[in-house]
């Protein structure tokens, strides 16, 4: 490889304008574009040595078509986007960036479980609009405050995220199940328990996914298993929006049958302004904004560069397919 390796970033506009990407810059000759459609890949990504990409695609026939290619490097941990098995072919090592949003994506899902169960925004609205001034009383609600202490967290997937989410459930004095497809290690405080999917579903007040999005589980939150939860029970999503029957969900909102979601993920993003979840009640819908703290997308460049480092020194780290 040359002594300057050239490195193109496909989509940087979502690392923020207040991370630098100088730690790259230094290693080689870097390029980064906002933003990069489909039909525009190949072109921006010829002569590249390193492709950087977040959550633009590189499928099998963009990885085939450029011959030069020798790493790609994910902007992100999941990395679905990429074409892992072709660029297994290819010998291509693909790294991702484990562990910098836990603390991020646990913060997001307390506030949003908060929210659906204290409604603070509902209150504050309602006093910014004088209702406050003009009650008789010295206070009042218009939905109900439900403490979350004796309540029971569901966390799906058990990894990082999972179980600091986890951490700060029990902190509220929720007794935590989780589930996981393969054995863990349980966690030092009580109550816990691991329970499989339909236990938890049916047993949980609050059920959080935090598990990777593969061929096996897409669509996974279905009727039958939406079916299973409690009516009080909330819904949240940081973690693929492809796990959830989004129609089968807002269904499930509309009748009544379950109290609340919060979903930061949803299965077409940008979401699509007809996507049902938004006219579904009770249903809190945020830009996929859980990882993007400034503290974690700072962690995030200081691991990419990390990655880069690594590889052209002919030590390759965080790599999630097996090449030589």
């Amino acid at each position: 490889m040359a002594a300057r390796p050239r490195m193109v970033v496909l989509d940087g506009y979502t690392m923020g304008r207040d991370v630098s990407w100088q730690a790259l810059a230094d290693l080689g000759l870097l390029t980064v574009h906002d933003r990069t459609p489909a039909e525009r890949v190949l072109e921006r990504a010829a002569g590249a040595d390193v492709l950087l990409t977040n959550k633009t695609v590189l499928d099998a026939a963009a990885i085939a078509a450029l011959p030069g290619l020798k790493c790609i490097l994910v902007l992100a941990t999941g990395y679905n986007v990429v074409d892992v098995a072709a660029a297994t072919r290819r010998n291509i090592p693909v790294c991702n960036v484990p562990g910098y949003s836990p603390p991020s994506v646990a913060q997001h899902v307390l506030s949003v479980v908060l929210e659906l169960f204290s409604h603070t925004s509902l209150h504050a609205q309602s006093v910014a609009k004088g209702r406050w001034s003009a009650q008789p009383d010295f206070c009042f609600w218009d939905a109900p405050v439900v403490e979350l202490s004796g309540k029971t967290f569901g966390v799906v997937g058990f990894g990082a995220i999972g179980r600091r989410v986890a951490e700060l459930a029990h902190a509220f004095g929720m007794r935590v199940l989780a589930h996981v497809p393969r054995p863990k290690p349980a966690p030092a405080y009580e109550p816990f328990a691991f329970a499989g999917l339909d236990e938890l579903f049916a047993q949980s007040d609050v059920v959080s996914l935090h598990c990777p999005l593969t061929a096996d589980n897409e669509n996974m939150v279905d009727a039958r298993l939406l079916s299973l939860m409690k009516p009080t029970a909330r819904l949240v999503n940081t973690a693929r929006g492809q796990l959830v029957d989004e129609a089968a969900l807002a269904a499930a909102l509309a009748s009544g049958r379950l109290a609340g979601a919060a979903l930061d993920v949803v299965r077409v993003e940008p979401i699509r302004v007809d996507n049902p979840l938004l006219a579904a009640p009770n249903c809190l819908i945020t830009p996929h904004v859980a990882w993007a703290s400034v503290e974690a997308r700072t962690r995030l460049m200081a691991g990419v560069a990390a990655n880069l480092a690594a590889f052209l020194a002919g030590t390759p780290q965080n790599v999630v397919n097996e090449v030589p």
